[in-house]
C-alpha cells in the first residue's frame, strides 16, 4: 500500500483544498475549558494563557472525525477512468466512514477493508453510506493484507488513509482553521495513528508561523510514529490499544518526513490515561469521544504535553464515533482523574 505515497505537499496545496472543505464541511468550533486549565496547571505547574484549554471540536465534524477533509480531497483528485474503477481503502472505522461517505456525494463505489471486530456502529456507518465493507483479520494489519488482495483481483484504486499527497493536504486545513479561530496559538497537540493528520497540521502550521510547537500524542502500544522517528523511517507495528482508531500498522513516509522537520515532540500514554480523558470530557465538558478523540486532551490533563507559562495552547477532538452499547463500558474501565505524569 506504498506505491502512491511519493510526493510532500505543500502549504500552496493546502489551501488548494481549503475551497472544497469550505463549501462541503463544516468550520468545527473551538470550545473553551476553564476546568482543564486547571488540572493542566495542577499536573505541570504550568498557567494556560487566560486559564482556559482551547479544544477543535473535530469530533463535531460531519461522520464524527476529521476523516472527510482527506476523503473529499482524494477523491476529488481521481481521475474519470479511476472513478468507474471504484476505490478501496483500510480502516478501523473512520476513514472508512469518511471515504464511503465523500464516494456515495461524488459517484465513486467505494470498497472499505476493516478488522473483523471493527466497532459495529463504524461498520454500519460504512455500509449506510453505502460502501462495501470486507471484515477481515484481528486488527488493520491483518486487513492490510486482504486489501492487496482484493486491490489486485478488482483493479481498485487505492485511497489511502493516511499516506497520500492530497490526504495530507486535505487534512492541513484543519491547521489552517485553527490559525483563523486562534491566531496567536502557541501550541498544538495532536493524537496521532498513521499520521495523516498531524502531517498536515505540521505543515499548515509550521510553514505559516514556524513559531507554532507542535507535540503528537500515540498510545503506548500503538506508537508507529515515534519508532518510525527512532528508526529514521517507518516500521511495521503490532497496534494493540483502546484506541481503535490510533491503531495504524505503519506511519506514514509522508508524515514521517514532515514529522523529521517540523514535530517538537512525541509522547506515549497508556489507555487508562486515555480513557480517563475520554471520561473529563463527558463529565466536564459534555462532549462525546472516542478514545481516539480523547488522546490529546488525556496527555495535557497528565502533564505529559511541554508547556510555558502564559501558552496558548489547542488541543484537538479528533473524533467521536463511540458506539452507544460500548460507551458506558468505557466510562466505567476510565479512573476517576488523570494520573499527574501519567505514563
Amino acid at each position: 500500500m506504498t506505491e502512491t505515497t511519493t510526493g510532500i505537499p505543500t502549504l500552496a496545496d493546502v489551501r488548494a483544498a481549503q475551497p472544497l472543505i469550505r463549501e462541503r464541511l463544516h468550520h468545527t468550533p473551538i470550545l473553551s475549558s476553564a476546568t482543564a486549565a486547571e488540572r493542566i496547571a495542577a499536573s505541570s505547574g504550568v498557567e494556560i494563557r487566560d486559564g482556559r484549554l482551547l479544544l477543535k471540536a473535530e469530533h463535531l465534524q460531519k461522520t464524527g472525525s476529521f476523516k472527510p477533509r482527506a476523503a473529499l480531497t482524494r477523491i476529488a483528485a481521481l481521475t474519470a477512468e479511476e472513478r468507474t474503477r471504484g476505490a478501496i481503502t483500510l480502516s478501523a472505522g473512520n476513514a472508512g466512514q469518511a471515504y464511503a461517505w465523500a464516494g456515495r456525494e461524488a459517484g465513486v463505489p467505494v470498497t472499505v477493508v476493516m478488522p473483523a471486530a471493527a466497532v459495529r456502529a463504524k461498520v454500519d456507518a460504512c455500509l449506510g453510506y453505502g460502501a462495501e465493507v470486507v471484515l477481515y483479520g484481528e486488527h488493520v494489519g491483518d486487513s492490510l493484507r486482504r486489501l492487496e488482495e482484493i486491490r489486485a483481483e478488482r483493479g481498485l484504486v487505492l485511497v489511502h488513509p493516511y499516506d497520500q499527497p492530497e490526504v495530507i493536504a486535505g487534512n492541513g486545513t484543519l491547521g489552517l482553521e485553527i490559525l483563523d479561530d486562534v491566531p496567536d496559538v502557541d501550541v498544538v497537540v495532536v493524537a496521532v495513528g498513521g499520521g495523516g493528520l498531524i502531517g498536515g497540521v505540521m505543515l499548515a502550521l509550521k510553514e505559516t508561523r514556524p513559531s507554532i510547537r507542535v507535540y503528537a500524542v500515540e498510545p503506548e502500544t500503538a506508537d508507529a510514529l515515534a519508532l518510525a522517528l527512532e528508526h529514521g523511517e517507518p516500521v511495521p507495528v503490532d497496534p494493540r490499544s483502546v484506541a481503535d482508531g490510533l491503531g495504524a500498522p505503519i506511519a506514514g513516509r509522508i508524515a514521517t518526513e514532515i514529522a523529521k522537520r517540523y514535530l517538537d515532540g512525541i509522547v506515549r500514554i497508556d489507555d487508562a490515561t486515555i480513557l480517563a480523558g475520554m471520561r473529563f470530557a463527558a463529565e466536564r465538558l459534555k462532549q462525546v469521544l472516542e478514545p481516539a478523540g480523547a488522546a490529546a486532551l488525556a496527555a495535557l490533563l497528565a502533564g505529559r504535553i511541554p508547556l510555558r507559562d502564559g501558552d496558548r495552547v489547542v488541543a484537538i477532538l479528533s473524533g467521536g464515533n463511540v458506539a452507544v452499547e460500548r460507551l458506558g463500558e468505557l466510562l466505567d474501565r476510565a479512573p476517576e482523574s488523570v494520573p499527574n505524569g501519567a505514563r
